[in-house]
């Protein structure tokens, strides 16, 4: 088709010759009036923008552009990954040097504060504690235990083990060494053997025989759980039992099942360090150590509200 004369500004229709036939088997397709349209003055026309299905032939730009221009040139397929080499994964994985990397120290502590509490009933009042710590790595660590309890003004009783702890499992350790009683009677020190861990459906438990002294053999069995109401508020509910082979009188102990503690303590952690807490403990003697306190004038059954605080570092 042969275009039309530019002989002088307006002797033609500037329009004319920009219209084109379609493809045969294609429908006609409308141009805008201006797409292709030279630009006067000998400029080449700028090159039109590329349309977005460049891929696709015969597409039409949104503007400046027509059929009759060409097709678009197809995006060439990107270059496959090509696999990793032994030179690659020699680079990635390089081989360490023994005790290149760094670990954790090998030495830890944790000091337990798990009771320090106070009560007043009509029983009298008075104060308490139950503390423990650990110091050592993670198979072998010594472990110290204290008890006490304090009425009246005075101190009634008290505890300390010192004892060695060895890993026999990820939850359980063995534990041996020796424990001092001190109190109102003479002192008491006796060896330790036990075990202590984390029984199925997360239940602390410890159970430790004392053997010597006045007393062939006292077995001391606890257990613990700890119930998250929340984030902070925490209910924990714990028992306390103690058997004894013989009669001690001077420290109103006396042979078989001699006491069981309940007790059921609720805290409120304002960090994880340190929570107050109330709670409600009964106390029960039996057997022959029921009769060594009635015949002190104490009663073989005690229950009282507490409040304290439980800390560690």
């Amino acid at each position: 088709m042969e275009p039309a004369s530019h002989a002088g500004p307006h002797a033609a229709d500037p329009h004319a010759g920009h219209a084109m036939e379609a493809p045969a088997g294609e429908p006609a397709q409308s141009h805008d009036a201006h797409a292709g349209h030279a630009l006067h003055g000998g400029h080449a026309p700028t090159p039109p923008a590329a349309p977005a299905d460049a891929g696709t032939p015969g597409a039409h730009g949104a503007h400046g552009d027509h059929a009759g221009h060409g097709t678009a040139t197809l995006q060439a397929p990107r270059t496959p990954i090509p696999a990793p080499t032994a030179a690659d994964l020699a680079a990635a994985f390089p081989t360490l040097a023994p005790h290149a990397m760094e670990h954790a120290p090998g030495f830890n502590s944790l000091v337990l504060v798990d009771h320090l509490e106070a009560w007043n009933n009509a029983h009298g009042s008075g104060q308490a504690w139950a503390a423990k710590g650990w110091f050592g790595g993670d198979i072998d660590r010594l472990w110290l235990r204290s008890g006490g309890q304090r009425t009246a003004g005075r101190l009634d009783a008290w505890s300390l083990d010192a004892l060695h702890g060895h890993a026999i499992s990820p939850w359980w350790d063995v534990v041996a060494g020796v424990r001092h009683d001190g109190g109102d009677a003479r002192g008491l020190t006796r060896a330790a053997i036990g075990v202590q861990g984390l029984a199925p459906y997360k239940f602390e438990f410890s159970a430790t025989a004392y053997l010597g002294g006045r007393r062939r053999a006292e077995l001391d069995v606890e257990a613990e759980y700890t119930l998250l109401l929340s984030n902070r508020l925490i209910l924990q509910p714990g028992l306390e039992a103690r058997v004894a082979a013989d009669d001690d009188p001077h420290r109103g102990v006396g042979r078989g099942l001699g006491q069981v503690e309940a007790g059921l303590r609720l805290r409120y952690e304002i960090t994880r360090r340190f929570a107050p807490y109330i709670g409600f403990v009964h106390e029960r003697r039996f057997g022959r150590t029921a009769d060594l306190h009635r015949d002190a004038g104490e009663a073989a059954r005690d229950s009282r509200w507490v409040a304290g605080v439980r800390f560690w570092f």
